[in-house]
């Protein structure tokens, strides 16, 4: 089953490298028998699907991440080793995403306007009524 990333980007089922191993916790004595843990390893470095630039976006995105060139994501969340699948699969589409994503805008640092610093400062003031008004009176 091929990896739909985005509308311009599918993974082939044949890039997919999947593991299966014993799972630790929820489900008993099942979890003795049963290799329900998922692992799930993209060759960023040897796939067909991208282009040069994604590589390298990829690849620096993910920085250590990507061992010898390649994305494991493991799952053990589910008793059921089909949901792990699903689950594996849906966890590598976004971490792809998020790598091929556009940089966040820079924030541009702005000042406080001058009725916020009023405001402000009227809370602080407030603030330290309320407090005064707390202490215990003095017997002058």
């Amino acid at each position: 089953m091929d990896l739909e990333v985005s509308p311009g980007l599918v993974l082939p089922a044949s890039e997919l490298r999947w593991k299966f191993s014993r799972s630790s916790g929820p489900g008993g004595q099942h979890v003795n028998t049963s290799d329900s843990r998922v692992q799930l390893t993209w060759s960023v470095v040897e796939s067909a699907a991208l282009s040069d630039e994604q590589r390298a976006l990829i690849l620096t995105r993910f920085g250590r991440r990507a061992v010898a060139g390649a994305v494991t994501v493991t799952v053990s969340q589910q008793r059921s080793q089909l949901r792990n699948r699903e689950t594996a699969l849906d966890s590598l589409a976004d971490l792809v995403r998020a790598a091929l994503a556009p940089p966040a805008a820079l924030r541009r640092a702005t000042r406080p306007t001058r009725g916020s610093a009023r405001r402000h400062l009227a809370a602080k003031q407030l603030h330290s009524a309320t407090k005064q008004r707390r202490r215990r009176p003095t017997g002058d």
